[in-house]
């Protein structure tokens, strides 16, 4: 379950008036072939024919030079008239004659991939060498009919928060909290959360892609954005075209285990901050190792007990400060403003610092974004109206609906003190945070099965796959399992560096993955890039 991947600095997570203007397109066009179930499938010819319409951006969050479009989905592939859906797009144009574009997932599940490129786009600027740098918003997220847990809606019946940590001594009423969560959860976000996954918005990006008028898909996933990439290339192999994958995610692994390794991927970064600030004079925690560590644990459990008053309205918590430092962990460069945010919030309680660690600097004010009856239409939203907790409530519905796993209450009842233990044990500070991720599926829908028994074999053009060594959301042993359950399409590349992805933080990753998207040269299988990020050369196979 990675989070969204952060740039230097922060890269980082129905019917409408669409159907009636697929109605004046006419027909013409197979419908897709690849699906879910296989076999026929209903006529999607109204919505691959398609063509993007790009404009000035109206969204005054989103830089003048970008344009936006919009392009129509069906809500439910399997009846596609039952209603539609819009998505969002946004695009950098190619600065020379374009080849057709290049589509951007940033990560979460629940990044704005709109709101991100406008934010980190000169991070990529290499690429409109040759393409259109386009990044999207997957249904459910940022301006494509944002899900909602009605979070900040000030209602005390409306029981559990996504935001909270489980209360594991009292599991029976633990369970009646997260089915009130559940219900609230499908009451804000409308006709879309039983649609939402990464099967469908993998069946989202063809028809983006045939709208944009590419033969092939050209694509660069981080995080997240690489179990899209893979669920693309199972369902559509043949429409594959240059396909990057950084921060490998696995394909096999249930929420719990994701949550196991994700938990002990952090701490081992924690422990690695801990190392270099006690070193430095500033440093919050003192120059103890032994008590800085001890010191985290007490600042988490504290504000756990009780909340501060934060900068932007609302409670802060020892488990939003746990999100922070996950946030923070991302890349060493990132380490000197969390030692910053960190000791403005020990020494004066200021959590501005800390919360702009999560919104990569531009954190909303807590409780803005809309309450219960939004987000329920298939138009596009502004900035300004997509929900506050947006990002947790898409990340929460993307990965149960991508889980088959769905334990009944009297097992969840009687396993819960285990779990806790279990992830105590791997982290004392990224435990609780990371099993509430996994408990906030209990009460919804059992999630496909289509990712862990289709997602394999896959006999689509060659894809390069990016496992970062050091990475502590999406660990080198998954870009490892992934690559061999893909087959001999996937092709790996070593980053022997440290951070959440490497290709805005090596010179060498980015090297690589330029020139294979670009121009379709790939490293040899197994290569590797230096752990400095200075840019070396690719060395040869890992032992």
């Amino acid at each position: 379950m990675p989070a969204v991947p952060r740039t230097r600095p922060a890269l980082r997570h129905c019917a409408g008036a669409g159907a009636a203007a697929l109605a004046l397109l006419g027909g013409g066009l197979p419908a897709t072939t690849a699906a879910e179930g296989g076999g026929e499938q209903p006529d999607l010819t109204l919505f691959y024919r398609q063509k993007v319409r790009w404009a000035a951006c109206k969204d005054v969050e989103l830089p003048k030079d970008m344009q936006c479009a919009r392009v129509t989905v069906p809500l439910d592939y399997a009846r596609p008239a039952a209603g539609t859906l819009d998505l969002a797009l946004a695009r950098y144009r190619a600065t020379g004659k374009s080849r057709g574009s290049v589509l951007l997932n940033f990560g979460g599940p629940g990044g704005s991939g709109v709101s991100q490129l406008g934010q980190d786009g000169k991070e990529f600027m290499s690429l409109t060498n040759g393409y259109d740098v386009v990044g999207f918003d997957p249904r459910g997220v940022g301006r494509s009919s944002p899900v909602s847990c009605g979070e900040g809606t000030g209602d005390p019946s409306d029981g559990a928060s996504a935001d909270e940590p489980p209360d594991v001594a009292r599991p029976q009423a633990l369970m009646k909290e997260l089915k009130q969560l559940t219900l609230r959860c499908a009451r804000n976000s409308g006709p879309v959360l039983s649609h939402i996954g990464t099967v469908n918005a993998s069946r989202d990006l063809d028809v983006i892609r045939q709208a944009l008028g590419d033969k092939k898909l050209n694509y660069l996933g981080f995080s997240y954005g690489t179990r899209l990439g893979a669920v693309y290339a199972a369902q559509f192999p043949y429409n594959v075209g240059r396909m990057a994958l950084d921060g490998v995610d696995t394909l096999t692994e249930s929420l719990a285990e994701q949550g196991v390794a994700g938990a002990r991927g952090q701490q081992t970064a924690l422990d690695d901050f801990l190392d270099w600030c006690v070193t430095d004079r500033g440093c919050p925690f003192g120059q103890d190792r032994r008590k800085a560590g001890e010191a985290v644990v007490k600042l988490v459990r504290s504000l756990d007990e009780d909340p501060v008053p934060s900068d932007f309205g609302g409670p802060f918590t020892g488990q939003d400060l746990v999100d922070a430092i996950g946030q923070g962990l991302y890349g060493k460069d990132l380490w000197p403003l969390m030692e910053r945010a960190l000791a403005s919030l020990i020494d004066d309680g200021d959590t501005r610092g800390v919360q702009n660690l999560v919104s990569g600097g531009s954190a909303l004010p807590h409780g803005q974004g809309h309450g219960p009856g939004h987000g329920h239409g298939g138009g596009l939203v502004d900035s300004a109206d997509i929900p506050v907790d947006n990002l947790s409530a898409a990340l929460m519905a993307i990965n149960c609906a991508d889980d088959p796993d769905r334990p009944g209450a009297p097992r969840l009842t009687r396993d819960i003190a285990r779990l806790n233990q279990e992830y105590q044990q791997v982290s004392p500070v990224f435990g609780r945070f990371r099993l509430t991720q996994v408990l906030l599926c209990y009460g919804r829908p059992r999630g496909t099965d289509f990712i862990r028994e289709k997602v394999k074999d896959v006999p689509s053009a060659p894809m390069l796959l990016v496992g970062t060594r050091g990475d502590p959301a999406t660990p080198y042993s998954w870009t490892v399992e992934t690559a061999k359950r893909l087959g001999p399409s996937a092709v790996v590349l070593d980053n022997r560096g440290d951070g959440h992805t490497g290709y805005t933080s090596s010179r060498c990753v980015r090297g690589k993955v330029d020139d294979f998207l670009l121009y379709g040269t790939l490293p040899p299988d197994g290569s590797s890039c230096p752990a400095d990020g200075d840019g070396g050369s690719v060395t040869g196979s890992p032992g």
